[in-house]
């Protein structure tokens, strides 16, 4: 009898994204299989292959085979035989979105909510009483520190 572990719902999401990935792939090639190939597509296609030889991949004469299959093609549809057993051309690969502004609106909101905390603590500094001051002060200036850093690392990935 075979044995049945239990399935994380982590694994699932894990391949549920990488089949949409795949997904997104297979339909830009689809939607792009009829339209000409333009010289810059042709550069990429071509370094992609080298770089498939340098890893080794293609051997020398199968990388003069590809690059002269890829001279000859027209269309993206003339593209799938070249990279047959290659991975997908980076032409398909869909460009990752920038982030919005919604990161610094949350920590816009992070910040109104440690707000009265922060307030809270400052009081109780000027009236003497510096641990309380410490239990609701602090961990609101980390609250607001913790926010801006992940508002900024998602600028920093546009």
């Amino acid at each position: 009898m075979v044995e049945r572990r239990p399935v994380k719902p982590a694994d699932l999401m894990g391949r549920a994204a990488a089949a949409g990935q795949e997904a997104r792939v297979v339909a830009a090639r689809r939607r792009m299989a009829s339209i000409r190939l333009t010289d810059e597509e042709r550069r990429v296609c071509t370094d992609e292959l080298s770089e498939q030889f340098a890893i080794g991949r293609l051997d020398e004469a199968e990388l003069h085979l590809r690059v002269d299959r890829l001279h000859e093609a027209v269309t993206h549809a003339d593209l799938q035989p070249i990279f047959v057993g290659l991975p997908t051309p980076s032409l398909y690969q869909p460009t990752p979105r920038p982030t919005g502004r919604w990161r610094w609106a949350a920590f816009v909101g992070a910040a109104w909510l440690a707000a009265p905390f922060f307030l809270l603590g400052l009081v109780f500094l000027v009236f003497g009483r510096e641990v309380a001051a410490a239990i609701f002060g602090v961990p609101a200036i980390l609250w607001t520190a913790v926010a801006f850093r992940w508002a900024r690392r998602g600028q920093a990935t546009k």
